[in-house]
């Protein structure tokens, strides 16, 4: 046991990645359980709050970096759009962000259910990798999960704030127009990556900075793991 963690602390040294992780088991100060429950935990606390921010209204659609746009064959069609319905192709962006902060909390529960799963093998592997490697793990580990939880959360948000009647009034127009290519009547399975890439994009947010922001280690157990040498 003793050699593993020696040589696991000399990779992580080598790495430049949570030195003072390594230090503390270097010196034998935490246990491998200690390291994988303060990952756990850091884990937790990140989706958390990653949900939690974009459950709000305006979580999606007020970051431009998440805000999710039309589908890429919809975007020839804005213009011709407007120009017969005024302003319904931002309406329609609109709504459909607002799906998407709806559908968010549905990722909580999934989440949590992967980080328990995590084994301290998991843990190291983590620990070694990028400062975006718990949410590489997570994506790998939930992404079929989330996407059967939010789609059909989604398509009923959709409906209840207007978003697919307004997509449907939208394809519709463009689709009338003589001699253009239709467009199809479908709008969950786009909102849904999207709102899912989004996801993940906070979650890797949270993630560096409980690794980089001492402030960010909100509790004993991530204070330990990740202090200061």
């Amino acid at each position: 046991m003793k050699r593993f963690l020696k040589i696991t602390a000399i990779a992580v040294i080598a790495t430049g990645i949570f030195s003072s992780t390594s230090c503390e088991l270097l010196n034998g100060k935490l246990s491998e359980e200690e390291v994988a429950a303060g990952l756990k935990e850091a884990l937790k606390h990140g989706s958390d709050s990653s949900t939690t921010r974009l459950h709000k209204q305006d979580g999606y659609l007020a970051d431009a970096t998440i805000k999710i746009l039309l589908p890429p064959e919809a975007q020839s069609a804005v213009t011709a759009v407007d120009a017969v319905v005024p302003g319904l192709s931002t309406q329609l962006v609109t709504k459909i962000n607002r799906a998407a902060e709806d559908a968010a909390i549905e990722a909580k529960p999934i989440l949590w259910s992967a980080i328990e799963g995590l084994t301290i093998q998991d843990a190291f592997t983590i620990l070694q990798g990028n400062d975006d490697a718990a949410t590489v793990y997570l994506r790998s580990k939930t992404y079929d999960g989330l996407y059967n939880a939010f789609q059909p959360k989604i398509q009923n948000s959709l409906e209840t704030v207007g978003a697919q009647q307004a997509w449907t009034q939208f394809s519709n127009t463009y689709n009338s127009i003589p001699f253009v290519t239709p467009i199809p009547d479908n709008l969950a399975s786009h909102t849904t990556n999207k709102a899912l890439d989004g996801l993940f994009v906070y979650v890797a947010k949270e993630e560096l900075k409980i690794r980089t922001d001492v402030n960010a280690r909100v509790t004993d157990l991530l204070r330990k793991v990740f202090a200061e040498q």
